[in-house]
């Protein structure tokens, strides 16, 4: 005879407490309030999340693979830092995953999906507090790749967005960065609308290749790839 627990709850569902580490970690890296190479003590760690160092160790290992932290020799763990070819090589991995999620999108897109990426367009447009301004720019963008019925694709392109938030950062407060963006977000958004499929996958890949290039131009000892 099999169990059968009418109540159960979905443990499996419950984020562990190296998830939550991880996230926290993870936060803190993507909006800059942890620098490249700054140490990340385990010790630390586990005494403000009052923990064993068993679930920061783990949280740790998978910042590892998502490339957000660094295992060193005699230094321990450090946040991990990108070279100029590297970012380089990240937002033409961006600009190649999101052209063709809108590529795919724009056939398929409601007009509640294009409520949400216009609303979001003004917002980012209006928003002055700089803090706010990557999170608005991803709601942007997912609102229009949300019905290309690609999870997995989305999927991969959170992950990529998520490497470089810290550097989006930058090159969004540098030179005018942002009233270029508000003014590119709003001519992807007119193709869009119009169901010019090429014609949105083309700015976004353009926008991104130009945030890319904007960037290389203000990171301080950064070689142009």
């Amino acid at each position: 005879m099999s169990l059968a627990f009418t109540d159960a709850p979905d443990l499996g569902a419950a984020p562990t407490a190296s998830d939550v580490i991880a996230r926290h970690i993870r936060a803190a890296i993507m909006s800059g309030a942890l620098d490249e190479g700054a140490p990340i003590r385990q010790d630390d760690v586990a005494k403000q999340f009052n923990v064993s160092k068993i679930p920061v160790r783990e949280a740790l290992k998978q910042l590892e693979a998502e490339g957000f932290v660094t295992f060193q020799r005699n230094k321990g763990v450090v946040v991990a830092s990108l070279t100029g070819p590297e970012i380089a090589e990240i937002f033409e991995v961006r600009a190649i995953l999101e052209s063709n999620a809108l590529r795919r999108a724009v056939p398929l897109l409601t007009e509640a999906s294009l409520a949400r990426a216009a609303a979001a367009c003004t917002a980012f447009g209006q928003e002055t507090d700089v803090s706010k301004w990557a999170a608005l720019n991803w709601t942007f963008h997912s609102s229009l790749y949300a019905d290309a019925g690609r999870p997995y694709l989305l999927r991969m392109i959170r992950s990529v967005n998520d490497r470089v938030e810290r550097y989006l950062r930058v090159q969004l407060t540098v030179s005018g960065g942002h009233a270029l963006a508000d003014r590119e977000h709003q001519a992807i958004l007119a193709a869009c609308q119009r169901r010019d499929a090429e014609a949105a996958a083309q700015l976004v890949y353009d926008h991104i290749m130009q945030a890319c290039t904007s960037l290389h131009s203000h990171l301080p000892g950064s070689e142009r790839p």
